[in-house]
């Protein structure tokens, strides 16, 4: 044997079949690569289960997971089966191949190739066509639960009189089922005929006979399947005309039957049904007659009137009896239409109210009700947040979002903003210090919505740790909006807690049960391979009592526990009970109410806010909807992450549906405390989809509403210059008709293509009052009252203002115009906004102006009070410059230490005045606690004159000689008063 490359004395190679050994090798690779796939998947499963498990909702997972292997399972098999038997059936009908034509001669070799694995190729077809068809009916568990624990709606559609649950949740799974048949019956003929051809029952190019008769009557059961489903989706197109989309003059958003369906399509549809049973009979009667000639003729006579009877018919009517007189045609499917719509939207109940829009004469009244008719917010939650991050975040780690959140605390509205992580300002970022150290935000910071001090909140909980309004509650904050990464807590590793003023770092281990144990090695393995950290496995800094925390934003944890719900993109956070709670509002949706037109809620729910740097997140969802209700409310626990989901539309029969489907995951409305009920508040989101709709369905008038005469549009934010609708907005306010101020979600419309105010919307947003979701609108019937945008511009356009603005951009400022907030008052619209400024070095804006609009007067000051002054006019407007301690007093203080501290305070506040102006922020709050200490001084020194001056007098009294002790009486006294008004003065 010759040498393999080695020479007389090399090693020779052998060239055959591979070793035991590598064999061994190979077979060892090729088990451990199926074991670690098998442990990746298993770990994606494990992980998921033991998170559910971990936030109590597991019959979640388990109901979702046994629905869609069931459906899974069940149509995968049904689809192997249909392919699977017609393959095998068509080879059993082959014919003999002794007399092969030259077609057939040339596909031996195929035949002969894949003979020895007919069994194998047929397993495999039919699997994999299974596998496909097990997935895509996996995907509809949604569809299926609605299907089976559907309730009814006790409404019925005005064209067929069937419950409303029909069209929203059996008709979605009778098209499933339908487009399911056609795709198992298409495969199936394919694969048939395919089979046929290949062992000569069919011939394409040879003489004779096209097909044997097994083939014939094989593939015409096959054709009479299809045409029968045909048949069926005729009947069922019937119903879904009430559902269907369609482009119409009035809206472009239109749903349901117009004329030309129900005089056209609907009768068509009929027809098209009964032609297509007659043909699929034709069909199976060709397993008896052998021939295709009638079918064939019957198939064609139904495609010919598809054409001519479905849509040549329907174009006929429509041009040549609705267009020439549309509006008359359309009158009562319109007005089908807005009633639908209106039900679907709950508008039904909100109807417009004339309001003039042009007040009376009389201002000193207009001035006095200005003060009562609303609680003016001047902290615009969309601007100050720059202002708690600059005075509030403590430590650079820390961030507030940029948008902050309006709630309401001892009847009080207030901005709210919690102090999150931001591990993007760590000085040094490590595995540790991200998921170890670092785990945890801390505190809420809260300021008064309606007033100021010095330009910046004024504050009612603030510190680190907070102090303030809201007493003693858990601060931690591990669970919120910007908390995206996951920790790792409760181990060895102590965490940080928060930094303390002298620099002293404060520890804390987690002690909540949340999260996942780490214990089990198992456990720690599954993590490491769905985050793909390996360090998870074999970190030191991980042993008994470690849990990992994941899954952390709000939305994201009420999104995994209800599937099923649409999610609000704006959670707020909210104290109660001790606790920090995320409030989420959870809407449940159909695409399948009758008539009703449809929106898309991703689109309907952008506004100004959201739609630059999508900071406050909108309604993720871009599927089209047509019905919608606020039906639950859900907190997240900010410490522990416990997700409570609470019925609050108990009437909502998709709701129902819901919680049939998954028993004990929803608690009742009762459940809800009594304090947090007081937290909880209409949705914007949901507001935002009313108000599109009712900017058209407000009318209910079919000849109206098809001229669209009185169409309205949300106006654009006048503050920005990206042409963005302008936001919905919290006030405490006063409606006509209301004797007390409500918390509410105003929003203000203008004409189509026009900038005048047209309308005024606002709804009760609190959960307590019995008036809770009533819609109020306000129809202005002046022409001539300025809507937002055009307020906007008159303001800017005053010399005042003007001049105001050039100046601070003069002084390398940037202005910023505050929420513009509409306000009715006497017969006409009060609009208040706030003004900031923000020096070039300044890290947050100030509040540095208010401007106040009403009819044609305007007012613009330093102040609320005086800009109102102003615009009606009235004497005693506030002094533009803020009262120095001391106020008015005449007479120096008789106490010298009051007479000093005083002194002090007033040295303090010019200090701080000064660097205000010159944007030295470290000056101005070195002067502000000067001016706090000098006032503290003050108080402490007027209290003991005061104690001491009533012991002289108590003394003085006992003494014998009366007239000497009515003069010293008299004189203790005098200089008492003189002193308590220094001290009110100091005070103030």
């Amino acid at each position: 044997m010759p040498d393999r490359g080695g020479g007389p004395t090399g090693p020779r190679i052998r060239m055959g079949r591979p070793s035991r050994r590598s064999r061994t090798l190979l077979l060892t690779l090729g088990v451990l690569a199926v074991l670690g796939m098998a442990f990746v998947m298993f770990a994606g499963f494990w992980t998921d289960w033991l998170w559910y498990r971990s936030v109590n909702y597991s019959s979640v997972f388990t109901t979702t997971l046994w629905t869609k292997i069931g459906l899974f399972f069940v149509f995968g098999l049904l689809m192997a089966l249909a392919v699977g038997v017609n393959i095998w059936l068509a080879h059993r009908l082959r014919p003999p191949l002794s007399a092969m034509s030259m077609e057939q001669q040339s596909l031996d070799r195929y035949r002969m190739g894949i003979a020895p694995f007919k069994k194998w190729l047929l397993l495999g077809v039919t699997a994999l066509v299974g596998l496909i068809a097990g997935a895509s009916a996996a995907s509809q568990w949604r569809t299926w639960l609605m299907y089976v624990n559907g309730v009814p709606f006790h409404q019925k559609d005005p064209q067929f009189h069937l419950d409303v649950a029909f069209y929203a949740f059996d008709l979605p799974w009778y098209r499933f089922l339908l487009g399911f048949g056609f795709a198992a019956t298409v495969i199936g003929l394919v694969a048939a005929a395919l089979t046929h051809y290949l062992y000569g029952g069919l011939r394409v190019t040879s003489p004779g006979a096209r097909a044997t008769a097994a083939a014939t009557g094989h593939l015409s059961v096959l054709l009479g399947v299809f045409v029968t489903l045909k048949a069926i989706a005729y009947w069922l197109d019937r119903y879904g005309l009430t559902v269907k989309s369609s482009d119409f003059k009035a809206t472009d958003n239109w749903t349901g039957l117009r004329y030309v369906d129900a005089n056209a399509y609907l009768p068509a549809k009929t027809i098209l049904f009964c032609i297509a049973v007659i043909c699929a009979v034709l069909f199976f009667a060709t397993l008896w007659r052998r021939t295709w000639q009638l079918p064939v003729i019957g198939f064609g006579l139904m495609v010919l009137s598809a054409i001519l009877i479905g849509g040549l018919y329907p174009a006929i009517v429509q041009k040549f009896q609705v267009q020439p007189n549309e509006q008359s045609k359309e009158a009562p499917y319109i007005e089908k239409n807005i009633e639908a719509t209106r039900k679907a939207y709950g508008i039904d109940k909100a109807n417009p109210v004339d309001y003039s829009g042009k007040s009376s004469d009389d201002t000193k009244k207009q001035r006095t009700d200005s003060d009562t008719a609303a609680s003016y917010r001047l902290n615009d939650p969309n601007i100050v947040s720059p202002t708690f991050q600059q005075l509030e975040q403590q430590r650079k780690y820390y961030q507030f979002p940029t948008t902050l959140d309006v709630d309401r605390y001892n009847g009080v509205d207030t901005v709210v903003g919690l102090r999150e992580l931001n591990l993007g300002k760590l000085d040094k970022r490590n595995w540790i210090n991200d998921h170890f150290v670092y785990t945890h935000g801390y505190g809420a910071v809260t300021a008064k919505g309606t007033s100021t001090a010095q330009g910046a909140p004024q504050f009612t909980e603030s510190g680190l740790p907070t102090t303030g309004d809201l007493g003693d509650y858990n601060q931690r904050v591990y669970y919120g909006e910007k908390t995206t990464q996951y920790s790792i807590v409760g181990g060895p590793q102590k965490e940080l807690d928060y930094e303390q003023d002298d620099g002293t770092q404060k520890t804390t281990s987690y002690t909540g049960k949340s999260g996942v144990n780490l214990s089990n090695p198992i456990n720690r393995a599954a993590y490491a391979v769905a985050f793909s950290e390996p360090q998870i496995l074999y970190s030191g800094a991980i042993g008994d009592g470690s849990r990992i925390l994941y899954n952390r934003t709000p939305k994201e944890r009420v999104e995994a526990v209800a599937p099923w719900l649409t999610i609000d993109g704006d959670a707020y956070p909210t104290v109660v009970g001790g606790k920090i709670k995320w409030v989420v509002d959870a809407y449940t949706t159909s695409n399948g109410y009758p008539y009703a037109s449809r929106t898309t809620l991703g689109d309907t729910t952008a506004d100004s806010l959201n739609e630059g740097d999508n900071q406050r997140a909108v309604v993720t969802q871009q599927n089209q909807v047509n019905y919608i209700r606020n039906s639950v409310k859900a907190t997240v626990d900010a410490y522990t992450g416990e997700v409570k989901l609470y019925t609050w539309d108990d009437k909502d029969p998709v709701l129902k549906t819901w919680k049939k489907a998954f028993p004990g995951t929803v608690e009742s409305k009762s459940a809800i405390p009594a304090d947090l009920k007081e937290h909880l508040r209409y949705p914007q989101d949901m507001f935002k989809v009313q108000r599109e709709l009712l900017s058209l369905y407000h009318v209910t008038n079919s000849d109206q509403f098809y001229n669209a005469s009185d169409a309205w549009q949300v106006p654009n934010d006048p503050t920005k210059k990206d042409n963005s609708a302008v936001p919905p907005y919290y006030l405490s306010m006063k409606m006509p008709g209301q004797t007390s101020q409500q918390f509410s979600l105003t929003t203000t419309f203008t004409p189509s293509g026009r900038p005048n105010l047209r309308a005024f919307m606002a709804v009760d947003a609190d959960a307590t009052s019995k008036d809770y979701g009533t819609i109020r609108l306000l129809r202005v019937t002046e022409d001539k009252v300025y809507g937002p945008e055009q307020v906007q511009n008159k303001l800017n356009s005053s010399g005042t203002v003007a001049n105001w603005v050039r100046d601070m951009k003069g002084a390398d400022s940037t202005v910023l115009y505050g929420n513009l907030l509409t306000v009715p008052l006497d017969k006409g619209f009060l609009y208040v906004e706030p003004i900031y400024a923000q020096g070039r070095n300044a890290e947050y804006p100030l509040m540095r102006k208010v401007a106040v609009s009403y009819g044609d007067r305007t007012g613009f000051a330093d102040s609320l009070s005086e800009a109102l002054n102003q615009a009606f006019e009235v004497d005693g407007a506030e002094p533009a410059e803020p009262e120095k301690p001391g106020g008015d007093t005449t007479e120096p203080p008789a106490n010298s230490t009051v007479k000093e501290a005083l002194a002090d305070a007033e040295k303090a506040f010019e200090d701080g005045q000064k660097a205000l102006k010159e944007n030295d922020w470290a000056a101005y709050g070195e002067a502000q606690e000067k001016l706090e200490d000098a006032l503290q001084r003050a108080d402490k020194a007027q209290t003991q004159a005061d104690k001491d001056a009533k012991q002289n007098s108590d003394s003085d009294n006992k003494n014998d000689n009366k007239n000497d002790d009515n003069k010293n009486s008299d004189k203790n006294n005098s200089s008492s008063d003189d002193k308590s008004g220094d001290k009110e003065t100091a005070g103030d």
